[in-house]
């Protein structure tokens, strides 16, 4: 392999969309090279077409009318591969809910009442 950065695109066509597993990373701007067995971010381990499609959904703002015509598909089908797609994808948490002890020594505290602290507890936040 040359020095010349690969894309991802030369990079599925070399593994010919097989699983891989990335054990050396070397940081750009040094000679540092970390080396392990390194999982890929879940969107790198799309296919190329279903990467494509993700951004053109980010740049169009989630909008499935300009998806429709950068596509030339029905909505229906925008859906679908939508839907096949989040399918393949682990949901990331964004705003977990607080632990179970967290909310408890809230409780103690006197910061929330007991049904707060139930309906937290039971995720009715």
């Amino acid at each position: 392999m040359t020095e010349q950065a690969m894309d991802w695109q030369e990079l599925t066509s070399l593994t010919r969309g097989r699983p891989f597993v990335v054990e050396r990373v070397r940081l750009a701007d040094s000679e540092v090279a970390i080396e392990g067995r390194f999982e890929l971010p879940q969107l790198a381990q799309l296919n190329v077409e279903d990467q494509v499609f993700v951004t053109a959904f980010v740049r169009c703002h989630g909008s499935i009318k300009e998806m429709e015509r950068i596509f030339g598909v029905s909505y229906p089908t925008i859906k679908a591969r939508l839907n096949r797609i989040t399918q393949s994808l682990d949901f990331v948490e964004t705003d977990p809910a607080p632990p179970r002890s967290d909310v408890i020594d809230r409780l103690r505290r006197g910061e929330i009442t007991a049904q707060q602290a139930l309906s937290e507890l039971e995720g009715r936040t």
